[in-house]
């Protein structure tokens, strides 16, 4: 099948093993000093390892490779089950999981599946009694998603631009006050949507006068896709914008900004 996969280039490679380490399917490995992607249907495509990359040397390409083989990277890990990957479909990021918000201790359940998809259970300190009071929406346009964005809108002029995995306003409480207000927001989920997203927001960038971005991910692997997209736009806008990514637990904290 023709599908999107990463590219290692050796002469650029300068052998710091960033990217193995940065790479949760265990697709690629270090020989003779450089990295080589050792297994083509480990290799999921969202591109963890290309920040991690201090050289540039991995890019992605679109070629004939082996389906994604969830089932086998779940295999692979140290202690996996025989099929684990079925219990759960093997997929980063789309754990199954209780939110408990009355104190009770967090308990995580059995899996065997990939990284970021392990079923848990939540907790989180109990909120003060208070009057309820309605909150105010902060979303400033329509529509928001990033495939239906138009490219040129006229509230991209002078726009700080919030560009959002879809799950990180369900993870965060205040996210609305805390990320959205005074910003253009955009969303997308480089998992489930299909393509890639940095041609898109590369047009926006060269067509608006947009003064700062702003990334928010989760913390599981399969969010590195969206931050690999807008730093692979700003790159080809060719324009210098202030941008910082800011990445939330699956527990609704900031873990990193």
């Amino acid at each position: 099948m023709k599908r999107k996969i990463i590219r290692i280039d050796e002469e650029k490679c300068n052998g710091c093993g960033a990217c193995a380490a940065a790479c949760h399917e265990g697709a690629i490995g270090m020989v003779d000093g450089k990295a080589h992607l050792m297994r083509e249907d480990y290799c999921d495509g969202l591109g963890d390892c290309l920040p991690a990359c201090p050289t540039g040397a991995i890019t992605f390409e679109e070629r004939e490779a082996p389906a994604y083989d969830a089932q086998a990277v779940a295999a692979s890990k140290p202690g996996a089950m025989p099929h684990a990957a079925h219990a759960h479909g093997g997929c980063p990021g789309s754990m199954a999981k209780s939110i408990q918000r009355d104190g009770q201790e967090a308990a995580p359940h059995a899996h065997g599946g990939c990284p970021g998809s392990m079923t848990q259970s939540l907790s989180h300190r109990a909120e003060a009694e208070q009057e309820p009071t309605a909150p105010v929406s902060q979303l400033n346009q329509w529509p928001v998603q990033i495939k239906l964005a138009p490219l040129n809108a006229p509230y991209f002029h002078n726009a700080n631009l919030l560009i959002a995995a879809d799950c990180t306003a369900y993870a965060y409480a205040d996210f609305h006050r805390r990320f959205m207000k005074n910003h253009i927001t955009l969303i997308g989920c480089p998992k489930l949507d299909s393509g890639d997203y940095a041609d898109k927001l590369t047009e926006i960038l060269m067509r608006n006068d947009i003064r700062r971005v702003t990334v928010v991910r989760m913390e599981v692997p399969c969010c590195g896709g969206i931050v690999t997209a807008v730093m692979e736009a700003l790159k080809r806008s060719g324009k210098f914008i202030p941008w910082q990514v800011v990445t939330l637990s699956t527990d609704g904290e900031i873990i990193d900004e």
